[in-house]
C-alpha cells in the first residue's frame, strides 16, 4: 500500500535567503531518512513561501522493507576452550535473547542474524523529522527561541501538518502537535483549512491565495513584470538574484507600476537608479530599449496583497523612493564638483589592510605592476588592435601612459559620497568621475571595468587598458594576502582570492595575452610592504593559481589525466596551458594516444630505473631493425606548427614503437648496447613530453 506523504512547517515570515535553501533541505531530509530505512517512494516535491516550507513525496510505502539484525560477537578463538563455549561466547548469546546454538559464524567470528517485520512509515517519521530539523538547523547559525519553550527556530513555527494518505502522522515540536490545519493568506483566507489529503495541498492552497509552488510563482512574477513593462512602453530589468528575492518574499504575487521624477533619469548614471531601486527597494527598473540602455522614469513592484486601492501602495513605494533618489543625485553633483584626480590624497588615511599599508600604497603597487605588464609586450602585441590607422609600435608610448594613468586613478572613487554609499559601484563610478573630469575614454574604461569579470559568467574588460589594469589589481590582492597569512581556505574565503584568481586566469586565455604568471606572480610578492616579503610563498601562490584554472577547465569538461600531463610540463603561461589543452583534448580522442600513453609509461619507468642516461645516440650499436625503424622516425618528426600538428606527427610514432617493444630487450647484456638503446628512449620521452607528458594519460 503506497500514500502520498506531506509534511508542512508553518511560521512567522522567514528571511527571503532561507525559504528556498530551508524547504530543500526539508525535503532532502526527509528523502534521506526514508532512504536510509528502506522505505520506498516516489518524487519528491518542495513548496516554499515566507510562511510556509512544505514537502510531499509521492507513492511512499506503508512499511519499510523486513529489516536484518546482525552482529559481530568474540573471535572464535575467544570463544571456545576445549571445545566448550566460553564466558564471553555466552555472554555474547544472552546478549542476543538467544542460546548459544542458536549462533552462526562469520569472518572467524560468532555471528548473530535475525529478521525482524518493518516497522510502519507513520511510526517512522518522528524519528526521521527530528534529524531533518538537526540538518535545517545548520543552515542557520542565528536562530530564534519564542514563548517558554527552549527549542529554536529561524522564526517562531506556528502550525505543523503532516499526513500520510488520510492518515495524521503523529510529530510533536515547538510546543505543537500535527495535524492536518493549514492556513492561506494572511489577509485575504486567514481561517484554518483543513487537509483531507497531500493531493488537495497545492489546490486548496491556490484557492486560498497562497501560490506555493516555487517555480511556478517565480514564472508568474516574471510574466507579470514582463507583461507591465510592456504596458508602459518599455523592456522590465529582471536578474535571477531580484526575481529569486522577491518570489521568495510574497504568497500571492500582484503587480504595481510607480514612478519617480524623469531629473533622476535624466541627471544620473543609470546604474545608481538600479542600486536605489533594485538593490535596495527590490524594486524592477523599466528602461526604454531592449538593450537596457536608457532608463523610464517608472518602476514595478511585487505586492504580496490584492489591494482595494492600488493607488495607496504606489504613492507609497514613491514616496520611499524620491528622497532615496534625491540623495543620489546631491551625491553625485557633489562628487563631481572637484576632478577624480583630487581625491586621491584621501588615499593617504584609508586603509586597505592594516599590514599591507594605505590604499595609497596599495594603487603604487599596481601602477607598478601595471606597467610591469605592458613592459611585457604580450600585451601589446597582434591581435590587440589599437584603432584605425594606428600601429602597435606607434603607440606603445601612449597605451604605456593611459595604462598608468588609470592605475592612479583607478581607487580614488572609493572615498567619494556615491561609492561611500553605494559601495557596489565601485569602479563604475570612477568611470564616470574620470569622463566627467575630462579624462581619456580608454582610461575612464579601464577604471570602470577593472573589477571585471566579478564572478564566473560575466565578461572581462572590454579594452586592453582595462585588462592590464584588472590583472595588476588582482594580482596584488593575491600576493598581499597570502603575503599576510590570510590564505583561503577549503570552506573560507573573506577576501575572494579565489575569484580574484579565476579573473587572471579568464582575462589571460579570454584576452589572449601570453603572460608568464610565474614572473608576475613573482613581482607581485616583491612590491608587498618590507617585512612581508617571502619567497618561498611565490610557489605555494603559483600552485594555488593553478589550482583555480584546474577548477575552471576540469569544471568545463576536462579530464584530470589531460590537466595533470599539461600540468607536469611546468607551463605558467595560462593560455599557453589552455592550447596545450585544447590540443592534448584531440589528441587524447585517437586510437593511436592509448598506446602511445602506455608505451611512455614503460619508457619512463625504464629510465627512471636506469638512473643517469646519455643523450648520445650510435646507429652503429643497432643490431635489430626496430631500433633503426624508430631512429629513424623520431628523426624524420616535424614538430613545428601548431600544438595539435605536433601531437599529431607524435601519434605517428605509434607503430614504430609498438614494434620497437615488441623485438628489442632494452637491458642488453652488452652495457654499450643497452646505453644505446636508453638514450633512444631518452629521446623518445623528451618528444613525448614536448606538448605534454604523454605517459599521464590513460593508456
Amino acid at each position: 500500500m503506497k500514500h502520498a506523504l506531506l509534511i508542512e512547517i508553518g511560521c512567522e515570515d522567514l528571511p527571503a535567503r532561507y525559504v528556498l535553501p530551508l524547504a530543500e533541505a526539508l525535503r532532502s531530509g526527509t528523502v534521506s531518512g526514508l532512504d536510509r530505512r528502506g522505505v520506498a517512494h516516489g518524487e519528491a516535491k518542495l513548496y516554499a513561501t515566507p510562511r510556509r516550507i512544505a514537502v510531499q513525496i509521492a507513492e511512499v510505502a506503508a512499511t519499510q522493507p523486513e529489516q536484518s539484525i546482525e552482529r559481530s560477537g568474540p573471535a572464535l578463538a575467544a570463544a571456545y576452550k576445549d571445545g566448550q563455549p566460553t564466558p564471553a561466547a555466552l555472554g555474547f548469546a544472552r546478549s542476543c535473547g538467544v542460546d548459544f546454538a542458536a549462533l552462526g559464524q562469520k569472518d572467524g567470528k560468532l555471528h548473530f542474524a535475525r529478521a525482524e517485520p518493518g516497522k510502519p512509515t507513520v511510526e517512522l517519521m518522528p524519528a526521521i523529522f527530528e534529524e531533518t530539523l538537526k540538518g535545517m538547523d545548520e543552515l542557520v547559525p542565528k536562530r530564534m527561541r519564542w514563548g517558554d519553550g527552549e527549542e529554536t527556530f529561524v522564526r517562531p513555527v506556528q502550525w505543523l501538518l503532516a499526513l500520510l494518505g488520510e492518515t495524521v502522522v503523529p510529530l510533536h515540536r515547538f510546543g505543537l502537535d500535527s495535524g492536518r490545519l493549514s492556513y492561506g493568506h494572511r489577509f485575504h483566507a486567514p481561517a484554518a483549512i483543513e487537509l483531507k489529503q497531500p493531493a488537495d495541498y497545492e489546490s486548496v492552497l491556490k484557492a486560498a491565495k497562497v501560490w506555493a509552488e516555487v517555480s511556478s510563482r517565480k514564472a508568474e512574477i516574471r510574466r507579470q513584470i514582463e507583461a507591465t513593462a510592456a504596458e508602459l512602453g518599455g523592456h522590465a530589468r529582471i536578474t535571477e538574484d531580484l526575481l529569486d528575492e522577491v518570489t521568495a518574499l510574497v504568497e500571492w504575487p500582484v503587480v504595481i507600476a510607480g514612478g519617480m521624477e524623469s531629473r533622476f533619469t535624466d541627471e544620473l548614471p543609470p546604474e545608481v537608479i538600479v542600486a536605489t531601486v533594485e538593490t535596495n527597494q527590490r524594486y524592477f527598473t523599466v528602461f526604454e530599449d531592449a538593450a537596457l540602455t536608457k532608463l523610464k522614469p517608472v518602476f514595478i513592484t511585487i505586492a504580496n496583497i490584492v489591494s482595494k486601492d492600488a493607488s495607496q501602495i504606489v504613492s507609497g513605494n514613491e514616496r520611499v523612493v524620491r528622497p532615496r533618489l534625491t540623495d543620489a543625485l546631491f551625491f553625485w553633483e557633489q562628487d563631481k564638483k572637484q576632478p577624480l584626480s583630487a581625491y586621491g590624497a584621501k588615499l593617504e588615511s584609508a586603509t586597505y589592510q592594516k599590514e599591507l599599508g594605505s590604499v595609497a600604497a596599495r594603487v603604487g603597487r599596481i601602477k607598478a605592476l601595471a606597467r610591469a605588464i605592458v613592459e611585457t609586450r604580450a600585451v601589446i602585441a597582434e591581435p590587440y588592435d589599437f584603432g584605425a590607422g594606428t600601429t602597435v609600435t606607434g603607440d606603445v608610448q601612449r597605451f604605456t601612459q593611459e595604462v598608468v594613468r588609470a592605475a592612479e586613478l583607478c581607487k580614488n572613487d572609493l572615498v567619494t559620497k556615491m561609492v561611500f554609499e553605494f559601495p557596489e559601484l565601485q569602479g563604475l563610478m570612477g568611470g564616470y568621475y574620470a569622463r566627467a573630469s575630462g579624462e581619456s575614454a580608454a582610461v575612464a574604461n579601464a577604471i570602470r571595468e577593472h573589477y571585471l569579470p566579478v564572478q564566473q559568467g560575466t565578461p572581462i574588460p572590454s579594452t586592453r587598458e582595462g585588462q592590464v589594469l584588472s590583472l595588476a589589481d588582482k594580482l596584488d590582492a593575491l600576493a598581499g594576502i597570502f603575503a599576510i597569512g590570510q590564505k583561503p581556505t577549503a570552506s573560507k574565503d573573506p577576501f575572494a582570492l579565489r575569484r580574484a584568481a579565476n579573473g587572471v586566469l579568464r582575462i589571460c586565455i579570454e584576452g589572449g595575452l601570453r603572460l608568464d604568471l610565474s614572473a608576475l606572480l613573482r613581482q607581485a610578492l616583491d612590491l608587498q610592504p618590507a617585512g612581508k616579503k617571502d619567497s618561498a610563498l611565490h610557489g605555494e601562490l603559483l600552485e594555488f593559481v593553478l589550482e583555480r584554472l584546474r577548477a575552471l577547465l576540469v569544471t568545463g569538461g576536462v579530464s584530470t589525466e589531460i590537466f595533470e600531463a599539461v600540468k607536469a610540463t611546468g607551463v605558467s603561461q595560462p593560455l599557453d596551458f589552455a592550447e596545450r589543452l585544447r590540443a592534448l583534448q584531440g589528441f587524447a580522442a585517437l586510437p593511436a594516444s592509448a598506446n602511445l600513453a602506455a608505451a611512455h609509461k614503460r619508457v619512463r619507468n625504464l629510465l627512471k630505473q636506469a638512473g643517469t642516461v646519455s643523450e648520445q645516440i650510435d646507429p652503429a650499436l643497432f643490431e635489430q631493425p626496430a631500433e633503426h625503424a624508430l631512429f629513424t622516425a623520431i628523426n624524420g618528426l616535424q614538430l613545428g606548427g601548431s600544438y595539435a600538428s605536433q601531437l599529431d606527427a607524435l601519434a605517428g610514432l605509434r607503430d614504430p614503437v609498438d614494434d620497437f617493444f615488441a623485438a628489442v630487450m632494452v637491458n642488453a647484456d652488452n652495457p654499450a648496447v643497452r646505453a644505446n638503446r636508453l638514450a633512444l628512449l631518452a629521446r623518445l620521452d623528451k618528444l613525448c613530453r614536448s606538448v605534454a607528458d604523454i605517459s599521464l594519460l590513460p593508456g
